[in-house]
């Protein structure tokens, strides 16, 4: 969490928030341990906007699903002016306060509550010469297929079991070559599963508040800018 007027928070916003895991299939819920009057529903709409725009991108640059949010602290500084002069934005919040500093707060939150990166299985069944069955053992592996016992019924081989999808084209590619263009192969969409081994990252297209320094100077560089 980060508390207005408070280093090294440089937003007219106080911002706390949990993040925890859901039920699979569950979606984004938001939750709230402030009251809903504490500050002006803007700016709370501001926060939740904010939290379902960075979990798009999450630890890895991949979308988080399947959590709860909840709304631990919040603080801002009502509308106020000098005497006998205009609103002044630096001495109130505003939602683009809130915008800028969710997705710092949000981070921080990912990483206390840990992620895990999932990746799409597709189930496949490939029939084949039974004596082309061993060359491909050693090529299931490779892709990180995990395969069923094979059955062979009349010099015809039949193995099913699940691979990631991302490596179902290479399975494609391979196979004609290894059964003398005699394999065929199905697949279908399965489920998911945890990736194993190096979690995947996927480059950002934010302005990637896991670096706080350069998030804030782009930040603050486009908050000057606009005024």
């Amino acid at each position: 969490m980060e508390f207005i007027d408070k280093e090294p928070n440089p937003f007219l916003a106080t911002v706390g928030l949990r993040v925890e895991p859901a039920a699979f299939g569950s979606g984004v819920e938001f939750r709230r341990e402030v009251e809903l009057g504490s500050m002006p529903y803007a700016l709370m709409r501001a926060v939740e906007d904010t939290v379902l725009e960075t979990l798009g991108q999450g630890i890895h640059g991949w979308q988080v699903t399947d959590c709860t949010v909840t709304t631990t602290h919040s603080g801002y500084w009502p509308r106020q002016s000098h005497s006998h002069a205009v609103f002044d934005k630096s001495m109130s919040s505003t939602a683009g306060d809130f915008r800028h500093l969710t997705p710092l707060v949000l981070m921080d939150a990912l990483k206390q509550a840990g992620t895990t990166v999932y990746e799409p299985l597709h189930r496949f069944r490939a029939e084949l010469p039974a004596d082309a069955l061993g060359p491909l053992v050693p090529v299931l592996a490779r892709l990180r297929a995990v395969p069923a016992p094979p059955v062979t019924r009349g010099g015809v081989c039949t193995v099913e079991g699940v691979i990631p999808t991302a490596r179902v084209h290479e399975l494609q590619l391979l196979l004609p070559g290894m059964t003398r263009g005699e394999g065929m192969l199905e697949s279908a969409f399965e489920d998911y599963r945890p990736v194993t081994g190096p979690v995947p990252h996927r480059s950002r297209t934010d302005r990637d508040p896991l670096n706080r320094k350069d998030y804030l100077l782009r930040t603050l560089r486009r908050v000057d800018g606009g005024r």
